[in-house]
């Protein structure tokens, strides 16, 4: 790759053209993405092999539902704080740099993990994997945005996304079998090994923008803040969070700590089935995730209905299961998780927020203040279920009955309503910002529809 840098080659705070791309072989920008997906993908492995061991984790810690959630709450905890200082960290270094640092850290994180002889080794190990993970997501979005062009982004994120889920996958069949074919140990030392790849592929192969091997905006401490309360005080930025929380924590929730007990604990579901169930909602999100991409890309100024659709659906599929009379049964169940894997790739839609209402060079910490959203609702949402597990009525085994999951999992809509109230309150506020300085007016939905049947009767 030539250093000399082109007359109309882009500078590397700012998105590049489609004109100054057709300078980039051809294949290139597919095999930076193929990279920045490979390590996303990793880090969902890490971050979800909790979800198929918390049985495991009970037995070999003898932890209570609420001193389980620990593991979880921790790693998600952090991952969301940890989001503001990453973001501050992708403007000023670049994301080759944080993703190399992530996989070191979730290497060494799987490890202690590994070999934990108490469940407060195993929270610090899982601490290790939430710094690590917080890195990767949004330095692979940087990538998108630097090798693709600008009205492919939405798409190529769309894809980013919902393909990394397939590290579900592998946590929930090859990881679940190896741990229950060999021991703790090996499962949780192979999975660290997939981090050392991705660490030597990264530092060998990836480069930042197509003209930068690392990118990155040298700027002092105080100027990075500088850019993070910029990115915070607009209220698009603030509404890709709310857009993000209200979609993203359920998809998490259930794959990283409490799918797996619901269905084996709750519903009374094979060990079996219930692995292979976990892989549902990333299924379904691969499938939806690039049309809603396609929809976004579409309909820009209708970003925010689609993200309220989306939450209404789950919401009401969840409270449905909630409400059942009895257990459940499994033909409902799958709708559930369904209508799960549907919505959950709305929350990438918050990041579109994020890149399109920020400036490049500040697309990090506009990036991270919005990754902060779903995770905190995750945080939140795993440490609400394990009380009311806690507090809800035990089988003879001290097992948790349904009644109690039916108790406790009133955590997630709740969770839904309070990030749906959020993103219509920063959207009214965004949508008059854009009036104002900008003359575009954003009628309300149904009025749009309205003026739009009213011209197809017309015509």
């Amino acid at each position: 790759m030539s250093t000399d840098k082109a007359a109309n080659e882009p500078d590397e705070f700012t998105n590049p053209t489609t004109a100054a791309l057709q300078l980039v072989p051809r294949r290139l920008p597919t095999v930076m993405f193929a990279i920045a997906l490979f390590a996303y993908l990793i880090a969902v492995t890490q971050r979800s092999s909790l979800g198929v061991a918390g049985v495991d984790a009970a037995n070999r810690f003898d932890a209570g539902g609420a001193a389980l959630s620990t593991l979880g709450v921790m790693q998600m905890a952090v991952y969301a704080l940890m989001q503001i200082p990453v973001g501050m960290l992708l403007d000023r270094f670049g994301p080759r740099m944080l993703i190399l640092a992530g996989a070191i850290g979730m290497a060494l994180g799987q490890a202690v993990v590994a070999f934990a002889p108490t469940l407060e080794v195993a929270v610090l190990g899982r601490i290790l994997v939430g710094i690590g993970d917080a890195t990767t997501f949004v330095s692979g979005l940087r990538i998108i945005a630097a090798w693709f062009p600008q009205r492919r982004v939405p798409l190529m994120q769309q894809w980013f996304s919902n393909l990394g889920q397939i590290g579900q996958f592998l946590s929930a069949v090859p990881f679940a079998m190896l741990l229950h074919w060999s021991n703790w140990t090996v499962a949780f030392l192979s999975t660290a090994a997939l981090s050392v790849i991705v660490a030597i592929l990264v530092a060998v192969v990836l480069s930042d923008t197509p003209w930068k091997r690392t990118a990155g905006s040298r700027v002092s401490l105080r100027g990075a803040f500088v850019k993070l309360g910029d990115a915070f005080v607009r209220p698009g930025t603030r509404m890709g969070f709310w857009a993000h929380f209200s979609s993203q924590f359920v998809g998490t929730v259930f794959a990283l700590l409490w799918g797996y007990p619901i269905m084996v604990q709750g519903l009374g579901l094979a060990k079996e089935l219930a692995a292979v169930l976990l892989i549902v909602p990333m299924l379904v999100g691969m499938i939806a995730g690039p049309w809603i991409g396609l929809a976004t890309a579409r309909w820009p100024l209708r970003r925010s209905n689609i993200v309220v659709l989306l939450a209404s659906l789950m919401t009401a599929s969840w409270i449905g299961l909630i409400v059942w009379p009895g257990v459940p049964p499994l033909w409902y169940f799958l709708i559930v998780l369904v209508a799960t894997g549907v919505c959950g790739p709305g929350s990438t839609i918050g990041f579109d927020f994020a890149r399109t209402f920020n400036p490049a060079s500040s697309y990090g910490s506009a990036s991270g203040i919005v990754n902060i959203g779903g995770f905190t609702a995750s945080a939140i949402t795993m440490l609400l279920i394990g009380l009311g597990l806690d507090f809800g009525p035990q089988t003879a085994a001290g097992v948790p009955s349904w009644d109690a999951y039916q108790i406790a999992l009133w955590a997630i809509p709740l969770m839904i309503v309070v990030g749906i109230g959020g993103l219509l309150a920063e959207r009214r506020r965004t949508r008059s910002r854009l009036a104002a300085e900008e003359g575009v007016t954003v009628a309300p939905l149904w009025l749009a529809v309205a003026r739009q049947l009213r011209r197809k009767h017309d015509n």
